[in-house]
């Protein structure tokens, strides 16, 4: 798909500007041929040798080159490159260049090739989180849509800025998925016996008949997850005794919520189920939220939700409750010394048993103290469910409580192992999915 495509990146000042780096050599490895141009502010963050190693080309920023001595063969260069170009992506785009870019400014090399270009042109807005937010940049993406232009959103996590909110830019792999799509849904495939403008003049004159040949890829794009409604579970369930005690275990559902975020950060809609105790304050107001306590109000919920096109059951859920629930506090010296337990519904095998013929992908998960791969590759079959992430709860770093994670996604035909940041495995386990 990559190969012998002409992909334009441009870098524009932001701290994101180093992950414009790893996707030029993606690029690269999986036969693009790649240019890079910059905005003044981007070479604060990144060098122009940089990029100029990489691509072994020029790295224009300005639209006058430095020297006078070039002007006469090289001012016309962003109309040269924006008719090589098969695709061009903003990686990051701050909200300057957004703004420049919706309002015709081409006050740079960067935001005149995007003026003259007629192949698709992928927007990565990336800032703060109230910058993102803010009403001017609101409208100014509404408006980059209407115009036809691609857009990415940007994650929900850790910023610059120390705080948590959506504005982060998504990883390079993610990028290159959206990227591939893009190129694939393209009525033709690029003609690799034209001239190339930047070796001969000929492009130019091109332009005045060119106009059409790739307009039809403007569009806006979706992500991988775009118009999917997924259904998240995170947090333990609570199985009372008597209203001042309960049954549970110590899932503090961070991986639930991190789950729920790179959905998000894949285009879908996102429903989150989570119990009392979760922190959902930093989460964006676009992932709907419904609480839950016990097992049969998280049943309940899913029921409301078992016909979503994705369900990940990340909830640590009660196997077992109390048969008998005590209307007051039971005291000490009443208390029977053993407590009759009854099992809980089953939520996933419920899920796995009435599986609707639409496509639906149920994910579960399996935390175990022995024979992980073995035991959650049975427990996959059993309930009729399309993948499991097995987590093994000795290992250091993994597990309840903790911000990392190391488990294995076993599907069908393979078994894969993740590690790292448990929002980084959620990124990786969907993508790996939906995506690779």
């Amino acid at each position: 798909m990559m190969r012998g495509k002409h992909i334009v990146i441009g870098v524009t000042g932001g701290i994101a500007a180093y992950k414009a780096v790893y996707l030029v050599r993606q690029l690269q490895e999986s036969g693009a041929e790649v240019r890079v141009t910059m905005t003044g502010a981007a070479t604060r963050f990144v060098g122009r040798d940089t990029f100029a190693a990489l691509t072994r080309h020029d790295v224009p920023v300005r639209i006058f080159p430095e020297s006078s001595a070039e002007i006469s063969t090289n001012w016309t260069q962003h109309i040269q490159w924006a008719e090589w170009a098969d695709l061009i992506a903003i990686v990051p785009c701050t909200a300057n260049t957004l703004a420049k870019i919706v309002h015709g400014f081409s006050d740079s090399m960067l935001t005149a090739t995007i003026l003259a270009a007629r192949c698709p042109v992928l927007l990565c807005p990336t800032m703060d989180g109230e910058m993102y937010q803010a009403p001017a940049t609101r409208a100014n993406l509404e408006k980059a849509g209407d115009l036809g232009f691609h857009l990415m959103p940007p994650e929900h996590g850790y910023l610059a800025s120390g705080m948590h909110g959506t504005g982060r830019l998504p990883e390079p792999d993610t990028i290159m998925a959206h990227i591939l799509r893009l190129l694939s849904e393209q009525v033709a495939p690029a003609d690799e016996s034209r001239e190339d403008p930047l070796k001969t003049s000929s492009g130019i004159d091109n332009k005045a008949t060119g106009m059409g040949k790739r307009s039809s890829g403007l569009k806006m794009s979706t992500s991988p997850l775009s118009g999917k409604k997924i259904l998240v579970t995170a947090g333990a369930t609570r199985e009372f005794l008597d209203p001042v005690r309960f049954l549970s275990n110590p899932s503090t559902g961070k991986m639930g919520i991190a789950m729920a975020e790179a959905a998000l950060s894949l285009g879908a809609e996102v429903t989150l189920l989570h119990a009392d105790p979760v922190d959902t304050t930093a989460l964006p107001p676009s992932i709907k939220k419904e609480r839950f306590t016990s097992t049969d109000d998280l049943f309940n919920n899913v029921k409301t939700h078992a016909d979503d096109d994705v369900i990940i059951m990340t909830a640590a859920v009660s196997d077992f409750r109390p048969a008998k629930i005590h209307p007051q506090k039971v005291k000490k010296e009443n208390a029977e010394m053993q407590i009759t337990l009854e099992r809980t519904p089953d939520i996933l095998q419920w899920l796995g048993d009435r599986k609707p013929d639409t496509g639906q992908v149920l994910i579960g998960f399996a935390m175990e103290t022995e024979d992980l791969v073995s035991r959650a590759r049975e427990k996959r079959i059993r309930k009729n469910i399309d993948w499991i992430v097995a987590n093994d709860l000795t290992g250091e770093g993994s597990g309840f409580a903790v911000d990392t994670n190391r488990v294995f996604l076993i599907g069908a035909h393979e078994e894969t192992p993740f590690d790292g940041p448990k929002s980084e495995v959620a990124r990786r386990v969907l993508h790996h999915i939906f995506v690779s």
